[in-house]
């Protein structure tokens, strides 16, 4: 049996849809804003590896609660891990392209030094360092841009919204891979298990979309998939301003999924796939 914190997330979701022993644990059953809550689950389930899909995710909520998002995000990972590898158990803990400052063109690699501009990036920073120093069979997997027919995100607000506008304004200087969360469930299943097997794999990986492209790029995929005539304007990020700092470059190199037989995966048949299931609900 793998454990997985989280229930209600995109991912979790998906993770839920898989044939696998899991079990899930909701905010109820453990708050990662009181860790100690964390580690006692792990200890009361005995599973066989522990997946952490949990976090605080609202990016710019984060500047204004960066004292919870700490906790949540970095705090809570931390103390996953060091139970994991208190008692031998795998751990993988899903983090993000926001560590990364953002700057350049190329992808990041794994070993890339992590520079956040945010409140969200640094304390997905922090659960990634306590999780590398626990000691155990532990891995930070992080990913980027996710989207589902779960929940919010940026695929199910352009469908809305390609119902209601002609014209919509796109920030087109940020570049990086839309990462379908029925994916990225698969690939933390396969690792988790993998880690079972041999723990000797533990450390950073990346796992995101394919091909990386702009935030109007791939809105006008979406629209070309779903038949909505809509026109996308490009917008600089300096533009569109927000509260917490994006990075324009979240590229990653994701060719460290080949210790594990995984590959990236094409965004847009996941794309497609979403929208035709729902047009038959």
């Amino acid at each position: 049996m793998i454990l997985v914190f989280g229930s209600t997330g995109q991912l979790a979701r998906e993770l839920q849809l898989l044939d696998a022993d899991l079990v899930f644990l909701s905010r109820e059953q453990a708050d990662l804003s009181h860790p100690e809550e964390c580690a006692k689950a792990i200890i009361r389930h005995q599973p066989e590896a522990v997946i952490n899909t949990a976090a605080f995710t609202n990016v710019d909520e984060a500047e204004a609660r960066e004292d919870l998002a700490t906790i949540v995000n970095g705090a809570a990972p931390t103390v996953m891990a060091e139970t994991c590898a208190a008692v031998g158990l795998p751990f993988l803990n899903v983090s993000s392209d926001y560590v990364f400052g953002g700057s350049g063109r190329e992808p990041w690699t794994a070993e890339a030094e992590v520079s956040p501009l945010n409140a969200y990036g640094r304390s997905k920073a922090m659960g990634e360092e306590g999780v590398r120093n626990a000691g155990g069979a532990c891995v930070n997997l992080r990913t980027s841009w996710v989207f589902s027919v779960h929940g919010r995100n940026f695929l199910k607000s352009m469908l809305a919204l390609g119902k209601q506008r002609d014209s919509l304004e796109i920030v087109a200087d940020q570049i990086g891979g839309p990462t379908p969360a029925s994916d990225l469930a698969i690939a933390c299943l396969v690792i988790a298990t993998k880690l079972i097997e041999d723990p000797s794999l533990a450390g950073t990986y990346h796992f995101s979309g394919e091909p990386d492209v702009s935030w109007a790029d791939f809105a006008r995929a979406i629209f070309e998939e779903c038949g909505h005539d809509v026109e996308v304007i490009d917008i600089a990020t300096s533009d569109y301003p927000r509260p917490a700092e994006r990075p324009l470059n979240s590229r990653l190199d994701c060719s460290g999924l080949s210790a594990f037989g995984l590959e990236r995966p094409h965004w847009r048949k996941s794309v497609r796939h979403i929208i035709q299931s729902r047009g038959k609900q």
